[in-house]
């Protein structure tokens, strides 16, 4: 069986996840900064597409989005040499909004993760690091935008994989739409596709390895703004 023309059956059953942490980014660079409500209207639209595939149309199981909440704590920025409130800026508040915006839609469920607030800092980028110490520039050369912010997601991968062998080991559907571009999953990916079940990945036009490649059933994205070939 070819994955550019799969053999559709009838009565199937699909669960939809969605790695919010990858499909918030890849969102706005295709269609635009939206609202909360906005965004949450088209990733649930975006979605629903999936369930039409070659004149068939599946029944929709449950859509799952995996996110964590935004980070409430106040980080220090060496270069600033003053603190960032984050739950107070605009991104916190738009985040929270989303979530509760997706809270009202109906088959959908909020996987939450967290984040590892004691590890959350604004960190030198390696580029300007190695700069530094190679002295091509020095210490009053760095400007703001040499710096990124970082803080680690916890639980969401942990989340998605078993979720994925709950639906998979309790036959609760027939098909698995994983929206996500980490090759993390391939563990789950099998243990699925053990089970009998179709796997698809949509990974929103972004680079797939071949390792994640081999054990998924078809790869397949829903609009044109995203490429469709592994690229």
């Amino acid at each position: 069986m070819s994955r550019e023309n799969p053999i559709i059956e009838d009565n199937i059953k699909t669960a939809i996840l969605v790695d919010g942490g990858f499909y918030l980014p890849k969102a706005r660079k295709a269609f635009g900064d939206k609202t909360p409500k906005d965004r949450a209207e088209e990733m649930y639209e975006y979605c629903t597409r999936h369930l039409k595939e070659h004149g068939h149309r599946h029944e929709l199981y449950r859509i799952f989005y995996y996110d964590c909440p935004p980070m409430n704590k106040t980080v220090y920025h060496p270069l600033r040499q003053s603190n960032k409130n984050f739950a107070s800026s605009e991104t916190s508040i738009w985040r929270k909004d989303f979530h509760n915006a997706l809270k009202h839609k109906r088959k959908l469920a909020l996987r939450m993760g967290r984040v590892s607030e004691s590890r959350a800092a604004f960190v030198l980028k390696p580029d300007v690091t190695k700069k530094l110490f190679n002295h091509k520039i020095q210490l009053e050369d760095i400007q703001e935008q040499d710096f990124y912010f970082t803080a680690q997601q916890k639980g969401v991968d942990m989340k998605i994989g078993l979720d994925i062998a709950a639906l998979a080991y309790k036959r609760l559907v027939n098909q698995i739409v994983l929206i996500s571009g980490d090759s993390d999953f391939v563990p789950a990916a099998k243990l699925a596709r053990r089970e009998g079940i179709d796997f698809i990945l949509d990974p929103l036009g972004h680079h797939i390895k071949d390792d994640l490649l081999e054990h998924i059933d078809g790869l397949r994205s829903c609009d044109s703004k995203f490429s469709n070939k592994n690229k």
